[in-house]
């Protein structure tokens, strides 16, 4: 089991940056691939970036590639997501995941992620 809390949400202009984190606590946090994902208003959750247990594998959604950057601290037990350039369809509920034993196909699927966070909003003004 591990437990995952975000912060860093909050309103921000367009062109700006947040800083998410997510925390985890519980079991061996190096041995989860970490992700973030999105959901906005009447949209499905969405992919937006992922990393695998040790780094070695990241991924990106297109749309954010060249703004968004993920990291993770093994040692402090936190992933964050470092957000530049915001945009308004940036604007959504972003939610950190956490999954053990995932093939490296499966880091950028939902459904493979068996620990999720409560979410932290997101919103880019124009």
């Amino acid at each position: 089991q591990v437990q995952l809390v975000e912060s860093g949400g909050g309103l921000v202009q367009a062109g700006g940056s947040l800083r998410l984190s997510c925390a985890a606590s519980g079991r061996t946090f190096s041995a989860y691939a970490m992700a973030w994902f999105r959901q906005a208003p009447g949209k499905d959750r969405e992919f937006v970036a992922s990393m695998s247990r040790q780094s070695r594998y990241i991924y990106y959604t297109d749309s954010v590639k060249g703004r968004f950057t993920i990291s993770r601290d093994n040692a402090k037990s936190v992933v964050y997501l470092q957000m530049h350039s915001l945009k308004t369809e940036d604007t959504a509920v972003y939610y950190c995941a956490a999954g053990d034993r995932l093939t490296i196909l499966q880091l950028t699927t939902a459904s493979a992620y068996g620990y999720w966070g409560q979410g932290t909003q997101v919103t880019v003004s124009s």
